[in-house]
């Protein structure tokens, strides 16, 4: 019998926008922030998206999910072809998430569509290696925690060929 663990994780986000007059007006503060965790050595600059106010050359809420998103599959992916013995030499996602608001000041992701692009060693690992995305999907902590559908498009190359396969899989995070 598999016995259940639980992780706990620690991040502080600190405001450094106050233009001096706190939140007095709302386009008369800054939206910049800080996240920091213990035991990181960066800080990441954050603020909110442009389109409300934000600070454009700063990472917003919107990017993290997406990135976490996109980074949990990598990492999930990563482990079984090491585990089933594909070699994976690249990996690389282009990642994109849609969200729609709502009126009254709301809002939530419709989707987000992970893009991998996977070089592996050998052509007989292509198969497999295309196949292990949805398994993937399925045991990514992030994934299995949203509440909109999260799709993957992986494409699969065989290092120093031209040849490639792409796959759609449709894995729906919940909705």
């Amino acid at each position: 019998m598999a016995r259940s663990r639980e992780h706990e994780y620690d991040v502080s986000v600190r405001w450094t926008g106050n233009a001096g007059a706190g939140t007095a007006g709302y386009r008369g503060y800054g939206r910049q922030n800080e996240v920091v965790a213990p035991g990181k050595t960066v800080t990441i600059p954050g603020s909110a998206d442009p389109a409300f106010v934000g600070t454009p050359d700063r990472w917003n809420p919107e990017e993290l999910l997406v990135a976490s998103l996109s980074q949990c599959h990598m990492l999930s992916y990563l482990a079984l072809c090491s585990l089933q013995r594909i070699v994976v030499t690249a990996y690389e996602d282009d990642a994109h998430g849609a969200m729609r608001e709502t009126p009254g000041g709301g809002g939530r992701f419709t989707e987000v569509v992970l893009r991998p692009v996977v070089t592996v060693a050998e052509e007989g690992m292509v198969a497999k290696a295309t196949e292990l995305h949805t398994r993937a999907h399925e045991i990514c902590f992030v994934a299995s925690s949203v509440n909109f559908p999260v799709r993957n498009e992986p494409t699969v190359r065989v290092a120093g060929a031209n040849t490639e396969t792409s796959a759609n899989t449709e894995t729906d995070a919940g909705a």
